[in-house]
């Protein structure tokens, strides 16, 4: 059995793999002509098909056993994954809308899910070279721009006083607005895909509301950053894994 150091490195390489995958398709007018819409209104790019492709292939080579949920992939039917213990959840290409855009705020997203909970998670920003890993009991660390990895922490800052406020760039709401005007807020930032999660896990924003659906494979990779960017201990989040709609309700990340 490969050791969870080991996993946990494997899984870094493939994320940058499906990043470079994704980056030959970036900032093309081919790539903003070509995008088709899903029945769920989302876009959907051979970008994203491409780097199913590469984590597929590089997921079933470090753990042949395991079983993949994909967003770009064929989802199994719950009676088929319910009795799961271990399995990859995965969005190879998240904030797609971004992607399209020229903005660089997409990512790859890895993680492990085990016993219902991520055990090991993986957020790559190709195009910023921005990647954020965690494994359970190892915490969560930071690679930017080539430099030594470091070791981050979430709520770092003074309880008292504004708060920062990481939200979608792509999905306001009225609720988001009523929710802000109910406590005190110093700055607020928009942000794409799940670095929101990354910047409350390294002290950037001390929380981050989102009221509207999202999906299990939107926020593992970043909950399980979230969840061991404590200094001791685990941080809690309200998320639960492999339900039957794999569909999650609102929250409020850093609470």
């Amino acid at each position: 059995m490969v050791s969870a150091d080991r996993l946990i490195q494997d899984i870094r390489l493939l994320a940058r793999d499906a990043g470079r995958a994704i980056l030959r398709h970036y900032g093309s007018s081919e790539t903003r002509q070509a995008v088709a819409w899903k029945e769920n209104a989302t876009p959907l790019t051979q970008a994203d098909r491409d780097a199913h492709a590469v984590i597929a292939d590089g997921l079933a080579s470090v753990a042949p056993d395991v079983p993949m949920v994909s967003e770009e992939g064929d989802i199994p039917e719950y009676e088929e994954r319910r009795d799961w213990n271990r399995f990859w959840l995965v969005d190879p290409l998240d904030g797609t809308k971004e992607f399209t855009k020229g903005i660089g705020e997409f990512t790859v997203n890895i993680a492990l899910i085990e016993g219902g909970a991520p055990t090991m998670g993986v957020v790559f920003a190709p195009a910023i070279d921005l990647l954020y890993w965690a494994r359970a009991g190892a915490g969560t660390w930071r690679e930017e721009g080539g430099a030594k990895a470091e070791r981050v922490f979430s709520g770092e800052r003074p309880a008292s006083g504004g708060r920062i406020i990481v939200q979608s760039r792509s999905h306001p709401s009225a609720e988001l607005e009523a929710y802000l005007a109910t406590i005190q807020v110093e700055q607020r930032i928009p942000l794409g895909s799940s670095l929101k999660f990354c910047w409350v896990a390294d002290g950037r924003a001390d929380l981050y509301p989102r009221f509207g659906p999202t999906m299990e494979w939107d926020v593992a990779a970043g909950d399980s950053v979230y969840r061991e960017s404590a200094r001791s201990g685990q941080r809690q989040t309200s998320f639960t894994y492999n339900k039957r709609e794999l569909r999650n309700g609102s929250f409020v990340l850093g609470e």
